[in-house]
C-alpha cells in the first residue's frame, strides 16, 4: 500500500514537472513581448519576452492591467496580444506591477 501511493505521488510530481515547462526568473524591470498562455482561474499569464524568455506571472491585487491608458479586465489578455510588462523580482518569483496591452 505504502509503494503504490509513493508511486502515485512520484508520478504526480513528474507531471507538475513538465506541465509547468520551462520558465525564466530575470531582473525587476519592464518587457516587452507576446502573451503565450492565458490562464483566467489562476489569474496568471505567460509571456515570451523579444529577448526569447518566458515569464510566468500570477497578478496580484496591485497589478494594474491596461490597453490604451485605460484600466481594463483581465478578461481582455488573449493569447498572441503584445504586451509590456513591469516586473518586480521577489525571490525567484516575478510580480507584475503593470501589465499594457499594446495592440
Amino acid at each position: 500500500m505504502k509503494s503504490a501511493i509513493l508511486k502515485s505521488m512520484f508520478a504526480g510530481l513528474i507531471f507538475m514537472f513538465f506541465a509547468c515547462g520551462d520558465t525564466d526568473t530575470v531582473e525587476s524591470g519592464t518587457y516587452q513581448g507576446t502573451v503565450d498562455e492565458v490562464e483566467p482561474e489562476k489569474t496568471e499569464i505567460y509571456v515570451k519576452t523579444d529577448d526569447d524568455k518566458t515569464l510566468e506571472l500570477y497578478f496580484t491585487d496591485e497589478t494594474v492591467l491596461s490597453r490604451a491608458g485605460n484600466e481594463v479586465d483581465f478578461s481582455e489578455l488573449q493569447k498572441g496580444q503584445k504586451v509590456e510588462v513591469e516586473v518586480e523580482k521577489v525571490g525567484k518569483r516575478l510580480d507584475p506591477l503593470t501589465v499594457k496591452i499594446l495592440d
